[in-house]
C-alpha cells in the first residue's frame, strides 16, 4: 500500500528533524569534551545515535510503504552553551517539541485513515516518554548539585556508563 501525499510529507519532515536533534546532541557531546566532562560527552553522543536510528526508522518505513524519502538541508545547531543545565534544558525543551510533532503527526494519520503509520507512530510515542523524561532526571540531579564539583564529577561518571 502507498503512503498518502500528506502523511508521508510530515514523516519526511519529521525524518529530518530526527537528523537534526542527532546533530544537536553531537554538537552537545562536543561541548562537554571541551569542559572535560566525558560522561556526560559520551551519555550526549548515545544519544545522537539514538536520534540517527529514529530517522532510519522513518526512513525505512517510507520506504517499506513504496514513498519516497525527501531529506533537506540541516541547520548547523549552537556549539556553546552557559553550563551543563543549559545544555540538558534544552535538549528537554527540544524533546518536549518533538514529541508534539509525533501527536501531530500521529493526529494526521487518523484523520487520513492510515492506520498502518498509526501503528508505526506507537512506537515513537513511548520512546517519547523516555526522551523526556531522561534529560529531565538529569536537569533535577543538576538542580540537587548546584555548585558542588564532586557532585558534578559523580554525575558524569554516572552518565559515562550508559550503554
Amino acid at each position: 500500500m502507498v503512503i498518502k501525499d500528506k502523511v508521508q510529507k510530515a514523516i519526511n519532515k519529521q525524518i529530518n528533524v530526527e537528523l537534526y536533534s542527532s546533530h544537536l546532541y553531537l554538537s552537545m557531546a562536543a561541548y562537554f569534551e571541551s569542559i572535560s566532562l566525558r560522561g556526560f560527552a559520551h551519555w550526549m553522543k548515545a544519544q545522537s545515535d539514538e536520534e540517527r536510528g529514529h530517522a532510519m526508522r522513518l526512513y525505512e518505513y517510507i520506504v517499506e510503504r513504496n514513498g519516497i524519502v525527501g531529506l533537506t538541508a540541516i541547520d548547523g545547531p549552537k556549539t556553546e552553551w552557559k553550563s551543563p543545565i543549559a545544555a540538558f534544558s534544552e535538549t528537554y525543551a527540544h524533546e518536549v517539541k518533538v514529541t508534539s510533532m509525533i501527536n501531530d503527526i500521529l493526529s494526521l494519520a487518523r484523520e487520513e485513515g492510515d492506520y498502518a503509520t498509526e501503528e508505526m507512530l506507537d512506537w515513537f510515542v513511548h520512546e517519547q516518554m523516555d526522551e523526556e523524561a531522561n534529560p529531565k532526571l538529569i536537569i533535577d540531579k543538576l538542580k540537587i548539585i548546584k555548585d558542588s564539583g564532586d557532585g558534578l564529577l559523580r554525575l558524569d561518571s554516572e552518565l559515562g556508563e550508559r550503554k
